[in-house]
């Protein structure tokens, strides 16, 4: 499978071939903020006018298919908490207080839009085309090395009867081991999680190394049950590209938020 952009005059973002409910990952490119957050920021934390995220809502929902009033949101902690969502939680984070942390959000309900933000870490939105079921994953380093990803998965299974091996999962755009460079303490929190099998991710650079965390990040997918042909990676890196992408690495505090959205519509 592969991705594909999808473009709505300014508007890019990327959809995987391998789910069927509507989703994107987005680009920095479509939306009507300025300056520094020019021009999709979706996040209201980064100083941006509430007008303008609103309207980059609207204009992203049209594009990929959702209503803004049923996004759903969490407070994003690199963590591996993972938050069932119902109509109780429609709007959370865009029109109504995030009451809650995760970084793990799942629903069966027709029409809730999950979003997930990042601008480096990795996104992973997942779908269960027999259940209807969809999760979405923020997974920055400290994420995947607590098996954020597994931890969806697992818990789609036990609330919703998924059979894991129906799970689809798509991985967006987020930094690639050219740009990851690190100290000692990731490559050491990835082999305490998955020993050897993590080896395979980790380049040693002198006193540096580099790091895949999508590599990673489909290894406690398969953990879970996923099967690798049901899983999808975009082979794009948000530090290359810092005019597409927002990156932490190369914009610091300089930037808007990047979000990964799928939305539930029953079975497929």
């Amino acid at each position: 499978m592969s991705f594909h952009d999808l473009r709505r005059g300014t508007l890019l973002c990327y959809q995987s071939d391998l789910l069927h409910q509507p989703h994107g990952f987005t680009t920095r490119l479509g939306g009507v903020s300025t300056g520094h957050l020019a021009s999709m920021n979706l996040g209201l934390s980064r100083g941006d006018d509430r007008e303008n995220v609103l309207k980059n809502y609207e204009i992203l929902g049209e594009a990929i298919g959702f209503d803004p009033h049923k996004t759903v949101q969490a407070v994003q902690v690199h963590g591996n908490a993972v938050r069932l969502c119902t109509e109780g939680d429609w709007g959370k984070g865009l029109y109504a207080h995030t009451d809650y942390e995760a970084d793990g959000l799942m629903t069966n309900v027709p029409g809730t839009a999950l979003v997930v933000f990042s601008a480096d870490c990795g996104t992973i939105l997942l779908e269960d085309p027999v259940t209807g079921a969809v999760g979405a994953c923020h997974a920055g380093w400290r994420g995947t090395a607590l098996g954020i990803a597994e931890k969806t998965v697992t818990a789609m299974v036990n609330a919703y009867g998924c059979d894991p091996n129906s799970i689809r999962a798509a991985l967006g755009p987020c930094i690639s081991p050219c740009c990851f460079e690190t100290d000692e303490d990731v490559p050491q929190a990835m082999i305490a999680a998955l020993g050897v099998e993590a080896m395979p991710a980790i380049t040693q650079n002198g006193a540096k190394y580099h790091v895949d965390i999508k590599y990673l990040n489909r290894l406690f997918l398969e953990k879970a049950g996923v099967l690798p042909e049901h899983m999808d990676t975009s082979p794009l890196c948000t530090a290359c590209d810092p005019d597409q992408f927002w990156s932490a690495r190369r914009h610091k505090d300089q930037r808007g938020s990047l979000g990964a959205i799928i939305v539930a519509g029953g079975n497929s």
